[in-house]
């Protein structure tokens, strides 16, 4: 039996396990590794502190589904909305750009119900808190090692995390990327951002008449989310909660800052925005080094195969674009290139 390892729990990560559990002709035993607590990656919705029912998309807010994705991706599309993960967006987004055709969906459950839902398809293993640090060849198999505990032996390793993170990882990786190939990796380059997720009382209200927002005249704020109301979730049982996203030159700012500096700041900004906001009951305060990929690696479109016997393949949105029908794509040519093994 092929043991499988994907690194990273995030939207390219669960698809890749879900695919290849779909896909496979022979027994696979599937794990996934990721260095967080919960899974979701850029898709991460957490719960108020004082509420577990109270949540908040702290990455990704709605998914647009272009009409040329809509052909394309339509299996997974109808997959998620036949499961009710994803429904029409339907609240107001003040300032958001709408194109003739597009289509917007939110998860009413979170964001991260999306990455959870691919999770549960594939059957995987899911481990948190595993860090991976190093990968090294043994015995025409990729001995996979992190922060505590002993190397483990994997057929297949798929790494989905950004690309500096893959360029930092030890051992015999380092000699199997080519030199064009660390060129590639080395080119894509990321937006980086803040999110505050704010959470209140059950009661609380936010007196306007949008769900969501894009602010274009603060130099902190880029945009705003009412999440309950983003969902169409009733907040009288559940409390309220708020996200605030800020602008990528105040991210690149303050990156190195500490996220409890930068909270405040944000909540100053906040605070001349909506003037009238309740206090919150809960906050979290998400850096987001990688947020939004800029620039892709050029000339690998999807993925890059850095190795092939044993199999050692980079995927996510460093090789695509940074959104839903980017990540897979990603994961669909990540299938299309181990077909072999599985």
């Amino acid at each position: 039996m092929a043991r499988v390892l994907v690194v990273g729990a995030g939207l390219t990560g669960s698809v890749c396990a879900a695919l290849l559990k779909r896909e496979a002709t022979r027994p696979l035993q599937l794990s996934v590794w990721d260095q967080a607590e919960d899974s979701g990656g850029r898709m991460t919705t957490i719960k108020s502190p004082h509420n577990p029912q109270c949540t908040a998309d702290l990455g990704a807010q709605y998914i647009t589904c272009t009409p040329y994705y809509a052909k394309v991706h339509q299996s997974f599309y109808d997959e998620l909305l036949t499961h009710g993960v994803l429904t029409p967006l339907t609240s107001a987004i003040k300032g958001m750009v709408v194109k003739d055709g597009n289509a917007n969906f939110v998860a009413p459950q979170g964001v991260s119900s999306i990455v959870k839902h691919y999770l549960q398809e594939s059957g995987a293993e899911v481990y948190f808190k595993h860090c991976v640090t190093q990968i090294n060849l043994r015995n025409e198999k990729w001995a996979v090692s992190r922060e505590t505990g002993s190397p483990e032996l994997f057929d297949l390793v798929v790494l989905t995390m950004p690309a500096p993170q893959i360029l930092q990882l030890q051992g015999d990786i380092q000699n199997v990327i080519s030199e064009r190939q660390r060129q590639q990796l080395e080119s894509v380059s990321y937006s980086s951002r803040y999110a505050l997720g704010l959470f209140y009382e059950a009661g609380s209200k936010i007196d306007v008449p949008w769900a969501g927002q894009y602010i274009t005249s603060n130099p902190c704020i880029c945009f705003i989310s009412i999440d309950n109301k983003k969902r169409n979730i009733e907040s009288s049982d559940t409390g309220l909660s708020l996200v605030a996203h800020t602008t990528v030159p105040f991210g690149v700012t303050y990156l190195e800052h500490s996220t409890e500096d930068v909270k405040e700041l944000i909540f100053r900004q906040l605070e001349d925005v909506l003037p009238d906001l309740p206090q919150p009951v809960g906050t979290k305060c998400q850096r987001w080094r990688y947020s939004q990929v800029t620039n892709a690696a050029a000339s690998c479109p999807g993925q890059m195969t850095l190795h092939h016997k044993p199999f050692l393949v980079c995927a996510g949105d460093g090789f695509t674009q940074s959104n839903f029908d980017g990540c897979v794509t990603s994961a669909l040519c990540v299938l299309e290139a181990v077909k072999s093994l599985i």
